[in-house]
């Protein structure tokens, strides 16, 4: 990725909800305040159903060892809710085994965390690592382990081969994600479409037309959150992933191929689509290069059937800031995946990768428990959890709305792609005023220049990568 670990978004800007923050933030909103319907809470197992001390329990899918009496460490940069509702995933981990885990909690950037702890001799056995170039550089520092066979056995009986290869370097196995994010969502206000007659399109020409109808209804159909520009490098992502394909994608992500090339112009043209229209997009560009992301959510929910648009793109943690408004998820608030604009419909995603620091016998225990459906199944009935896990049943998460995002993230198969900008160097893909943000947020407010944009990108990407 580069040498220097991001965080999912630049802690340069403490007002501003960061892309990690948002993540977390998404994870403290518990499955009480967004239940459609009732949602377990956690395990229905009673302590009488289950083996003490290793082994496999009644109704479990994985077989783990006795460690009666051997401790872990785990850490990671979880903290509120998200922490929480680990925790209660450790705890189960306890219980089959015999095992005592603590965690830990870790700053970002991680790597420079656990360079302090290993520097003092106390890593942690497990931590978990938020982007691919993370793992690499663990590895590359001599910190992190392989996995071991049972893990490696999980990995291949539950995820996709996408999933498993994105936690290898040098062809070895070293990452289990074990949290992922949907990032390509379109959540709209459910009574601004009811007005306009409008319908979740499938495709980018039918998204078009549910915004013409939008518009003609008297609202805005676009809130876009310009003031943090890495919401507009993941409007890119998605456009540009359906539009030239998972090929290209990778090669413009390893910049294997230049800004320049046809199809980011294809994929800049389509976007001015929307962007070029001002009526189109709440307050304008102006107003766009003014919103945070927070706000550019709640302004779509607040106002009833009259609030400042009646679409906005982000993430499943987008749900947290529609949760700061009267709006009720799956009732006022809806969403539908991002729309096919050429090939598929894109999903770009994020997550999470337990990687063992320390190689013991509990450790590649813990992450194969983390591989398995089981452990997933426990957090994901807590909410604001989703598992790249593809033997996780739908009906583990807590309401519609979220059992819609997994199916979409699964059903992606070995399609879906990480964030590109969350792999590019910091300088380019991940600092406010430069590089990828810089320049989008000016296309944001000149569309037309798509050949200068393209020109500004591809400087600022060879300048980022050495190339």
């Amino acid at each position: 990725m580069h040498s220097t670990l991001r965080t999912r978004r630049s802690p340069k800007q403490p007002a501003r909800r960061t892309r990690r923050t948002a993540l977390a933030a998404a994870a403290a909103v518990t499955a009480g305040a967004l239940a459609l319907a009732g949602c377990g809470g956690g395990d229905d197992k009673s302590s009488s159903d289950r083996t003490s001390g290793g082994g496999r329990e009644s109704g479990s899918t994985v077989t783990l060892p006795e460690l009666n009496g051997q401790s872990l460490e785990v850490s990671a940069v979880w903290t509120g809710a998200e922490q929480a509702n680990f925790k209660k995933v450790l705890a189960e981990f306890e219980k089959r085994t015999g095992a005592k885990v603590t965690f830990v909690p870790a700053q970002d950037p991680i790597i420079n965390f656990l360079g302090s702890k290993i520097a003092g001799g106390q890593p942690p056995d497990v931590a978990l690592l938020p982007q691919p170039g993370a793992i690499k550089q663990a590895v590359d520092k001599k910190w992190a382990k392989p996995l071991g066979p049972e893990a490696q056995a999980e990995l291949g009986k539950n995820y996709s081969q996408g999933w498993q290869d994105i936690g290898k370097v040098g062809g070895k196995q070293y990452g289990v994600y074990y949290k992922a994010a949907n990032k390509s969502l379109i959540w709209y206000n459910a009574k601004v479409f009811e007005n306009a007659g409008a319908k979740e399109p499938k495709t980018w020409q039918e998204l078009m037309t549910t915004a013409q109808a939008v518009y003609d209804s008297g609202v805005t159909p676009f809130s876009v959150g310009g003031a943090d520009g890495w919401t507009l490098t993941d409007w890119f992502e998605n456009v540009y992933l359906s539009q030239a394909g998972p090929e290209k994608y990778d090669q413009l992500a390893q910049h294997k191929i230049k800004w320049t090339d046809p199809s980011v112009k294809e994929a800049l043209t389509t976007l001015a689509q929307i962007w070029g229209k001002k009526d189109y997009v709440a307050g304008g560009a102006k107003g766009a290069l003014q919103t945070e992301f927070p706000v550019s959510v709640t302004q779509t929910f607040a106002g009833g059937d009259q609030p400042k648009a009646g679409m906005v793109f982000e993430g499943d943690f987008a749900q947290v800031n529609i949760g700061e408004t009267k709006a009720k998820i799956g009732t006022d608030a809806k969403v539908f995946p991002f729309p096919a604009v050429g090939g598929q419909a894109p999903v770009v995603s994020g997550g999470d990768a337990a990687v063992v620091l320390k190689d013991s016998k509990a450790a590649q225990a813990l992450v194969t428990f983390l591989a398995s459906p089981d452990a997933a199944t426990v957090q994901a009935r807590l909410g604001g959890y989703l598992s790249p896990n593809k033997s996780v049943a739908l009906s583990a998460y807590p309401n519609a709305v979220q059992q819609k995002m997994a199916k979409a993230l699964i059903e992606a198969g070995d399609d879906f792609r990480f964030d590109m900008s969350d792999q590019a160097p910091q300088a380019f893909g991940g600092t406010p005023g430069k590089g990828e943000w810089k320049e989008l947020q000016d296309f944001l407010k000149n569309p037309a220049d798509v050949a200068g944009t393209q020109a500004r990108l591809e400087a600022d990407a060879a300048k980022a990568y050495g190339s």
